[in-house]
């Protein structure tokens, strides 16, 4: 099996970002097994964002161990993956790299009022919008030295995914 194969994709950015839809597409083009982070929330940080409240980085630690924990489970079978996660500090990212040197993140990054709209129209979500200030407060970008890359969310879906497959080498199952 060749590296690209088992890479461990993380894509990140604040809430509305379209990080669910990229890496879904980039699932279904690639067949690498994928998961949605927020499913992997304790119901008690999902009751308090529904609320408007933001989670503290002791509440986010055991989502960010059960995300890095599935990541590090893929890597283990030999499977390539991909996650969605706000992974908005570099010490969240740090918690996801530790499943293994296959990590990388796509940081979905873009003006705050597109996505604040996104966040207008989405139903059925349990992250109040009211909560955008605040992921955008303590966002960190990637540093030079971490690996991923960013890409502009205002790109369509399909597009951003494309240009994953393209930057990491992912053939098409």
């Amino acid at each position: 099996m060749t590296r690209h194969r088992l890479i461990q994709l993380v894509v990140m950015g604040v809430s509305g970002s379209g990080k669910s839809t990229v890496a879904t597409l980039i699932a279904a083009r690639t067949g690498c097994a994928s998961a949605e982070g927020d499913d992997l929330h304790p119901a008690s940080n999902i009751a308090r964002m529904a609320a408007g409240f933001p989670l503290d980085d002791v509440m986010r630690a055991p989502w960010l161990a059960a995300i890095a924990g599935w990541l590090a489970e893929r890597a283990a079978e030999g499977e390539c993956a991909v996650v969605s996660c706000s992974a908005l500090t570099r010490a969240h990212r740090d918690v996801l790299r530790g499943a293994g040197s296959d990590v990388r993140m796509v940081h979905l990054a873009g003006p705050y009022d597109l996505v604040a709209q996104r966040l207008a129209a989405r139903r059925g979500h349990f992250m109040s919008p009211l909560l955008l200030a605040s992921q955008y407060a303590v966002l960190e970008p990637l540093a030079l030295d971490e690996p991923g890359i960013t890409l502009n969310l205002e790109g369509t879906p399909q597009h951003l995914a494309d240009e994953v497959l393209r930057t990491f080498r992912l053939p098409p199952h």
